[in-house]
């Protein structure tokens, strides 16, 4: 605790400024707790952004089967889940090579962060092939997630929670 020495003055002038410095106290703590909570909404809001973003430019590229830029997303160790079964990051890309997708609409996302990892869910309405099969446009849920590695972002894992019919 610290003991502050009052030079001898009145009671008076020592209670209000013992008043003045908790008023003060109490002022900084407050802006410092507001503060902390803004910066800690713009991170969020930052963090959105950024996985929105990473969907976005990840469903671009698998629309002008940009294999080259989808190869160099991967992150060491991906893996994809879909109905017919788990990939890695070859079978992924042999996938997506052979889909056929119409125009598309994403939406819902939901992004958490934690540290170098982003996990964004959201719906993909999209009239699409995979393994042969055509699905019709309606929303199915999905799941990607990266990880910063070098200052850039990787495709750690997906989810395709489409069931195919």
């Amino acid at each position: 605790m610290v003991e502050i020495l009052f030079l001898p003055m009145e009671q008076e002038k020592k209670e209000a400024c013992m008043k003045a410095m908790k008023l003060t106290s109490w002022v900084i703590i407050f802006f410092v707790f507001m503060f902390s909570n803004l910066f800690g909404e713009q991170k969020l809001a930052d963090s959105k952004k950024l996985g929105e973003k990473l969907v976005r430019q990840l469903w671009e590229n698998m629309e002008k089967q940009n294999i080259k830029a989808i190869k160099e997303s991967f992150a060491e160790g991906f893996q994809s889940i879909h109905e017919f079964g788990a990939n890695n990051a070859k079978e992924e890309l042999k996938l997506i090579k052979g889909l056929k997708l119409g125009k598309y609409t994403l939406s819902d996302f939901k992004v958490s962060r934690n540290g170098d990892v982003l996990i964004v869910t959201y719906f993909v309405s999209v009239a699409e092939t995979i393994e042969g099969k055509s699905l019709p446009k309606k929303p199915s849920p999905r799941m990607s997630i990266f990880v910063k590695n070098n200052n850039t972002w990787k495709w750690l894992a997906h989810a395709n929670l489409r069931a195919l019919k």
